[in-house]
Order: C-alpha cells, then structure tokens, then sequence
C-alpha cells in the first residue's frame, strides 16, 4: 500500500496558497511586535494573518480576537509552513500578508463614480485569480470606468500578480472593498444605480437594441469563469447580460468578458453622450 503524502496545510490546494505568497514576500510581516503594530492600529493593511501553532494561549485569544473584531482572515499553521512563507527570517510565530493597494469607501465610490468617463463600476464574484482581475483594471482604467469592487472574502489578492498585469493601473483604480456584496449591489441600486451581472449562458444576448437600452450610471457583476455570479447576488440585480458565441465555446475568462461588456457599456454612453451634446448646442446665427 503506498504511503500517503500531507501537506503542512493537509491539501494540495492550501500548499500552493503557501507558493503564491511566498512569491509576494515582499508583502510578509513577521514578528509579533511588527505585526501586532499594524493589527492595533492600522488592521485594514492586513489581507491575511498566519498564527503558529500551540503559540502561548494569552497571546493567541488577543490575536485572534482582533482578527474577529475586524474581519481579518487567519490560518492556524505549523511552524514549517511560517518558515517557509517567512524565507525562514525568525517570525516568532506570527505572519501577516499586507495588502498593496489602498482602499476608498464604498459609499464614496458610489457618490463620485458620476464624475467618471464611463460612469460604471464593476464589482466581482468570488474571482480569485489576481492575474485576471489586473487584467480587467487596465482595461477598465484606459476605458474611464468609475472604479472597482472586490469582496473581503473568497477574492483574489491585489498583490504583486495583479499589479504586473495591471501595469500601473491597479493603483490609480478606485477600488472598494465590501464585506457583503448582495448587500452592496441593494445599495447601488437603491442608491440610483442599474445593477447588471454577466450570465454567459444566458438568453439576454447583448446586441444592438440591448446595448442601447443600458441605464447609466451602472454597476456590473462579474462571477468567476467557472461558477458564474451567485444567486444572492443576482436576486439584487435589474437585468441579465450575455455575450452572444457565433461558434461553439465554452466560455470567457473574466478579463476577457469583462472586456468585451465594457466596450459595450463605453460605446452605449459615448452614443448618449454624443446625443445629448448635438442637442444642446446652439444652432449658429
């Protein structure tokens, strides 16, 4: 019988989590003073935070603790995984991942996102390669989109990956981060927006007559290639988009659809824009 191999986490999934960070150690903070410097007084600069096992029990309920007052994710993990995710720099139990990019307020996206070229924000679904989502931001930064919205949970981190492909872009977005993003999308709505999702199976094909009936300003969700936008969020949601296949294909990743709906919504408005400009011109005496 052959013997199985574990991971320091117990799967493959979770080792090559360990991999993607170790590629963004540039990020790392270790060291119980350092880290908990930054988890008391700025904790919105922690993306994740890695606790060795069996460190002193006191030390421990305060860390975590902290982590549950402000929405932190944590892992509890062996020693060897901390050295390995430190390049084994003394860490004395204790790493955090910072995040790269700064946040704006939701509310103040959703306030602002009317002085935008495109006034459209994207929000995104659980999409959890940082490749894709720097991809999607240079597209929607040279398109003049408002800005970007990302879950604090089950999304990609925004760092080293997402900047590469970003190209520049990734810190000159509006970008929000929201705990809960049904709840967000209620509130653009109720806020004046159209909310929109992409459904790439879906009936409601993007064409002429229903590119001109987009509403603006708009925000659009984009689910992750495989599962799509979840139903919570789209029972908050106006209308459904698809993009129409003329051969046979699976599908889109979302940089890619994302790119092909924002050229959609970009060509919509410059048509309004355009419309209402020759309206209120004077005609010359």
């Amino acid at each position: 019988m052959q013997e199985k191999k574990y991971t320091p986490y117990g799967n493959q999934k979770q080792e090559n989590l360990i991999k993607k960070n170790k590629k963004n150690s540039q990020h790392i903070l270790s060291g119980y003073k350092p880290v908990m410097e930054v988890l008391e007084k700025e904790p919105n600069k922690i993306d994740h935070l890695y606790l060795r096992k069996g460190r002193n029990i006191k030390e421990s309920s305060r860390i975590l603790s902290l982590c549950k007052e402000h929405s932190i994710r944590h892992t509890v993990v062996g020693d060897d995984v901390l050295h390995r995710l430190c390049d084994n720099v003394n860490h004395q139990g204790i790493a955090a991942r910072l995040r790269e990019v700064g946040y704006v307020p939701y509310e103040h996206l959703l306030e602002t996102a009317f002085e935008a070229p495109l006034p459209l924000i994207v929000a995104l679904d659980q999409v959890l390669d940082p490749g894709n989502v720097g991809t999607l931001v240079r597209t929607m930064y040279a398109m003049g989109a408002a800005g970007l919205v990302v879950p604090k949970h089950n999304s990609a981190f925004l760092g080293a990956g997402a900047s590469r492909s970003a190209a520049g872009s990734l810190e000159r977005l509006p970008i929000a981060e929201v705990v809960n993003l049904a709840r967000s999308v209620e509130l653009a709505e109720k806020s004046g927006y159209t909310a929109y999702y992409a459904d790439m199976h879906g009936k409601n094909a993007l064409l002429q007559e229903t590119q001109e009936g987009l509403r603006f300003p708009a925000l659009l969700v984009l689910g992750s290639e495989e599962k799509g936008v979840r139903q919570g969020v789209r029972n908050h949601c106006s209308c459904a988009l698809s993009i129409p296949f003329l051969r046979e294909f699976d599908s889109l990743n979302v940089a890619q659809a994302g790119a092909v709906l924002l050229a959609s919504f970009f060509q919509a408005h410059s048509k309004r824009f355009a419309c209402e400009m020759n309206e209120t011109q004077v005609p010359a005496k």
